[in-house]
């Protein structure tokens, strides 16, 4: 595959158009906001209708921003044939990546949820696409919406290749859906893949219909509403009329089928005319699935028109946070510029560079295609962060998030000038306007949430930090003064309960002059750190007017961090700071407290953590199964060592099923506390009870994940708090 012209622009463009989509049509996505309602209470919708704290998640993110992990997960190839992965490794990515029955998706009950019924499926031990075909499920269940707002990502990794990019539609719909349901996973994928090459919104319709059955119903109602827009190209409400008559939810089973919702995809993309913020708002207006479909145009537009279409009062809202809800705390808080980088980097992988048709046109072009490929891959490896945080401030208006506590600093981003002794990029730009001496304002990342960030509980996003206490947090910082005095940063973390800034040492800036910025994450005392920054310090009486350039944003380091439950609270159906699947998890004293008629699991720490030690205390009060897990790459993935029945304690492996390792005789009592101590290096895995080795095992299986807590039987059981030290560096 050549690299389409500016990929990880248009690529990042499509993420913000998806968001943007979801957060404008989110507020009125419930059935009683019907078309005439929504007219009658905001008439021409212009901007977004609601504001928020922050966003919370979404099922429309969700699931593209998590189901394409089977490209990785499965371990297989990305081209079409053997060896390719199935529809049954992207149900595995439902089952491993979902919070049994809460969050990421709409829970509404078998036979009337889509993605419940096929989840429910799937955990009965069904394969895909057998838990989502109409012979499982019948057509009503099978063909609504949900086949297409989950595929976005699949458009986006597989760029100006229809085939492909409609194909992994399809395969990723097919986990749920069926028939029409399929189709439109196919439609919409091979729409944005299309997007990539073309900003000419009716050649996009056209491919992307090229790859579905000309005979289905899908593809009637996209032909009926191509030929209503040629007759009056003027008037989006007359073609609504038009949809609701032919093509309402009176005339399709089910509670929301994906026939009448297409028709509002293709309305709003032909009406929109390629202009992103007028096609999520007509998309809005139309009603029915509100933010399922202008998430759906939003990525198409998005990667069409690229950057300079996406409206500032649209994105600076967003402020390049998006919010998740699966099962991995850490992989719930979402950058968007670095999601955009991980999906170019997939991109790549799963692409390989072709030849142009003729062996001189090949031997003319593999040389600038091949160097363009290296350098986009160097520059995203470099600057994408997993286990760590890397922010470069390269994609054009990008924020990564950054915040400030104060009227007197205004936030953008800015390009850096050729000749910058920095070198070129860009930069967070910090206006600040007339900042007093002894104000202590603050510029800042979040590197964990809480519920009080937000306005809802959309969808129950949990959260678990992304920087913690031994890492070293580094930028590059540079001062302009237009008038006042002399100024000062002094980097900062804050402790999430008691709102406890923990400061660094002051650095006094020279004017001009980039000042590089390190300093050491504290100890937090079992708590969290849900803020990481600067604050700037005016150094005389004198206000001080003029800008400071951040760039160079990093979280680096082993970590070194305790978490103690006196300090935590239950929040979004866990307890902070993890995510808890399955039975039953709270807070009891200085304890969590799990307890379960089955499995059940409580995930903590980052899902990218390699090798580390950590300890724990354990007190069974009834039943068995009592135990700790590690290198959890979710609900399906990791290990585990437990006291797995009276007198006996075990090792596990799951893999998509918990198999049992290795068990030994262990005399452990009810009421009795244990002290777990857990040691993971490369492939050895270790575990001791109060100071004596239990198990010494080599496995290779998984090389990283999640650290936490696990029940794997019946039973009550208190969890101590939870001391952890990584021991390695890197992704």
């Amino acid at each position: 595959m050549a690299i389409p012209r500016n990929y990880l622009e248009k690529l990042y463009s499509g993420v913000l158009g998806k968001c943007i989509g979801i957060r404008i049509g989110a507020p009125v996505e419930p059935t009683i906001w019907t078309y005439d309602r929504i007219r009658k209470t905001y008439g021409e919708i212009r901007s977004y209708i609601k504001d928020f704290k922050n966003f919370a998640a979404d099922d429309d993110f969700n699931g593209p921003a998590f189901f394409i992990r089977a490209l990785v997960d499965s371990g297989k190839g990305g081209g079409i044939g053997a060896g390719d992965i199935a529809a049954e490794d992207i149900g595995k990515a439902w089952l491993n990546y979902t919070r049994e029955e809460k969050g990421f998706y709409w829970w509404g009950g078998y036979g009337r949820s889509t993605e419940h019924t096929a989840w429910l499926n799937l955990a009965s031990g069904m394969k895909a696409p057998e838990s989502g075909s109409i012979a499982t499920n019948g057509a009503a269940i099978a063909e609504q919406i949900g086949g297409q707002i989950f595929v976005d990502t699949w458009g986006l990794v597989f760029p100006a290749d229809i085939g492909r990019a409609a194909h992994y539609g399809g395969l990723a719909a097919s986990v749920s859906h069926d028939g029409n349901g399929m189709y439109g996973g196919r439609f919409i994928a091979a729409a944005i893949s299309k997007a990539f090459v073309t900003s000419d919104v009716r050649e996009i319709i056209e491919a992307a219909l090229s790859t579905i059955p000309a005979d289905s119903e899908y593809a009637r109602v996209v032909k009926a509403v191509i030929a209503f827009h040629r007759a009056a190209p003027q008037d989006w409400r007359a073609c609504m009329d038009f949809l609701i008559f032919d093509f309402g939810y009176d005339r399709y089973p089910g509670v929301c089928h994906i026939i009448p919702n297409a028709g509002v995809c293709i309305l709003s993309l032909l009406y929109g005319a390629g202009d992103l913020s007028r096609t999520v708002e007509i998309a809005t207006m139309c009603g029915w699935d509100t933010d399922c479909n202008a998430g759906n145009v939003g990525t198409i537009v998005g990667v069409a028109g690229g950057l300079e279409g996406v409206a500032e009062r649209y994105r600076a809202p967003m402020n390049d946070f998006f919010a998740c809800s699966s099962i991995a705390g850490s992989l719930n808080i979402v950058d968007l510029p670095t999601f955009a980088k991980q999906m170019a980097l997939l991109g790549l992988r799963f692409n390989p560079a072709t030849g142009a048709e003729s062996a001189a046109e090949a031997a003319a072009s593999a040389g600038s295609e091949k160097a363009e490929r290296s350098r986009l891959q160097a520059s995203l490896e470099a600057t994408t962060g997993y286990r760590e945080l890397h922010f470069d401030f390269a994609l054009p208006g990008s924020t990564h998030g950054f915040r400030s506590d104060s009227n007197a600093l205004i936030l953008k981003h800015v390009r850096l000038e050729e000749t910058d002794a920095a070198g070129t990029g860009g930069a967070l730009e910090v206006l600040v306007d007339r900042l007093v001496r002894d104000t202590g304002a603050g510029v800042f990342y979040k590197p964990f949430y809480r519920r009080e960030d937000f306005d809802d509980e959309r969808y129950s996003p949990a959260f678990s930090p992304l920087a913690h206490s031994g890492q070293t947090m580094r930028m590059r910082v540079r001062c302009e003064r237009w008038s006042g005095s002399r100024l000062a940063v002094i980097p900062y973390a804050r402790e999430t309960f008691k709102k406890r800034n923990l400061l660094g040492r002051d650095f006094e800036l020279k004017e001009g002059v980039w000042t590089d910025i390190e300093f050491v994450l504290p100890d937090s005392e079992g708590a969290s750190l849900d803020e990481i920054g600067l604050k700037i310090e005016v150094l005389s009486g004198e206000k001080y007017l003029g800008k400071l350039l951040v760039k160079d944003f990093s979280v680096t380091g082993k970590a070194k961090y305790a978490v103690d439950f006196s300090k935590q609270r239950a929040e979004f159906a866990t307890v902070t700071p993890g995510a808890a699947n399955r039975g039953f998890w709270n807070l009891e004293g200085a304890s969590l407290l799990g307890m379960s008629v089955g499995r059940a699991e409580f995930y903590l720490g980052n899902y990218y953590t390699r090798d580390i030690r950590f300890s724990t205390t354990i007190t069974p009060l009834a039943g068995e199964g009592h135990g700790v897990l590690f290198r959890s790459k979710g609900a399906m993935m990791g290990y585990a060592v437990a006291f797995s029945a009276p007198g006996k304690i075990a090792f596990f492996k799951n893999d998509y099923g918990l198999i049992l390792v290795q068990e030994k005789a262990f005399d452990w009592k009810i009421g009795r506390t244990y002290e777990f101590a857990v040691e993971v290096v490369g492939t050895r895995l270790k575990a001791e009870v109060d100071g004596v080795g239990i198990f010494d095992i080599k496995d290779d299986s998984f090389g990283n994940g999640m650290v936490g807590f696990c029940r794997t039987g019946r039973g009550r059981c208190l969890y101590g708090k939870l001391e952890a030290e990584e021991l390695s560096e890197g992704r």
